[in-house]
């Protein structure tokens, strides 16, 4: 409201943006107005750091009326949404943005749920698939699962317990061990414990490969040297927190 009133007035609104009593959102309001209209110059810079990236759900349903319901309720409980209409632009967008779950509907213009899915696996994708479909034939449902689909949910369903079942694909993925990583022209291999750099072997202490491999499964946080110690040295070391340092 306030960024509204002082587009129509003409006037600056940075003296307000530092009251303690304003509102949360609205002095995020005010701040976003700020940087739009580019007042003022030494502006504030925000990122989000330590945060955990926003996971993403690729929707692939043709009913708009459904599709814009099941986009709302993902939207809302804290998912990045991306939709698709039909077989063939779910398939390039899961091909190319390599989604963390598929919500695929199975009666699709073009190529339909059960090709699509065949597909992606074909390219050895292994993001979970919930299939919706008004099918509720053991053969339809065996047939999606054989080809790749990780759930099945009949039509109709509850969005509560779709929710929940995409939440619980989610963490066990997020649970379940990478075995390497890479970053840049680096692989650390966790199994064999080894680090190369351009295909070279890079020599590491046991220490120096606990740490990099904790920082690599705790990407953009900030950890405690309480954290870091009892990561690296174990909770029964009698080394002190200067260790770190």
């Amino acid at each position: 409201c306030w960024a509204y009133w002082a587009s129509l007035q003409k006037k600056s609104i940075c003296p307000i943006i530092h009251r303690p009593n304003m509102p949360e959102m609205l002095r995020l309001i005010v701040f976003l107005y700020q940087y739009h209209e580019g007042e003022p110059e030494n502006s504030y810079t925000c990122s989000l750091v330590g945060h955990e990236r926003m996971e993403t759900v690729l929707i692939i349903e043709d009913d708009p009326t459904m599709l814009r319901g099941l986009s709302d309720n993902f939207e809302f409980a804290g998912y990045k949404v991306l939709t698709a209409v039909e077989g063939e632009q779910g398939l390039n967008a899961a091909l190319n943005s390599k989604p963390d779950l598929i919500i695929l509907d199975i009666m699709l213009p073009k190529i339909n749920g059960y090709e699509v899915c065949r597909l992606i696996r074909q390219e050895d994708l292994v993001m979970p698939i919930i299939m919706l479909t008004a099918k509720g034939e053991e053969s339809d449902i065996v047939l999606g699962l054989n080809l790749g689909a990780d759930d099945y949910v009949t039509k109709p369903f509850s969005i509560k317990e779709l929710l929940a079942r995409a939440a619980a694909f989610l963490r066990r993925a997020k649970q379940s061990e990478q075995d390497a990583y890479k970053f840049g022209p680096c692989r650390l291999d966790i199994p064999a414990r080894t680090l190369t750099r351009d295909n070279e072997p890079v020599k590491l202490s046991p220490k120096e490969f606990k740490l990099l491999e904790l920082f690599l499964k705790k990407p953009s946080r900030a950890l405690t040297r309480h954290e870091i110690l009892n990561a690296v040295w174990g909770y029964d070391s009698f080394s002190g927190q200067r260790t770190i340092d």
